[in-house]
């Protein structure tokens, strides 16, 4: 399957593509995607985790059997859950968090939607993200799934990354702006 989509090329983009297949002839898209999310939040909560993944090191036997322990206990199962033993047996294990975002792309193109990645200084309130939600949807004409962070080093305002587009309207760009303008007129 050839595509344009840089996440979908690789091995990430062909196991994600196998599983959500599956999922969708068993009408279980829904239920991957939210043990893919939370098996996303496990490895970005966890250093140890991260560490077992992606180690080639470990044994692949032991590396599925360490995380089919953590699965069962944060109920994750199911395709998932057969789909973490597959990857640990073949030695993907290292590429199962870019296999999560994968999924959740084609998840999201089927359903039409598209997900901006929103970073601010402060937390937006949830009035400010409907409000951001609905501009961004008016501007693309799909759905919009937002993706919140908070990056205290921008100062101010907002960076959002829609697809290969990105707007800048943050303090920090600004301020470097007219610090390179300073000093271009000295």
């Amino acid at each position: 399957m050839a595509t344009d989509e840089p996440l979908l090329a690789g091995v990430a983009g062909r196991y994600a593509s196998a599983l959500y297949e599956l999922a969708a002839e068993e009408g279980k898209v829904a239920e991957v995607e939210r043990d893919l999310a939370t098996f996303e939040a496990l490895y970005g909560m966890s250093a140890d985790l991260a560490r077992m993944v992606r180690s080639p090191v470990i044994p692949a036997e032991e590396q599925g059997r360490a995380l089919d322990v953590l699965l069962a206990r944060v109920g994750v199962g199911g395709l998932a859950r057969n789909f973490f033993k597959v990857i640990a047996r073949n030695r993907r294990l290292f590429a199962a968090p870019d296999m999560a975002r994968a999924f959740r792309a084609l998840a999201a193109k089927a359903r039409g939607e598209v997900t901006a990645e929103v970073a601010s200084a402060v937390a937006l309130s949830g009035s400010q993200v409907a409000a951001l939600r609905e501009a961004l949807k008016a501007s693309v004409g799909k759905e919009v799934v937002v993706s919140a962070k908070v990056d205290p080093s921008l100062l101010g305002g907002l960076v959002v990354k829609l697809g290969s587009r990105m707007l800048d309207s943050s303090l920090k760009t600004k301020l470097a702006t007219l610090r390179v303008s300073l000093k271009g007129g000295l």
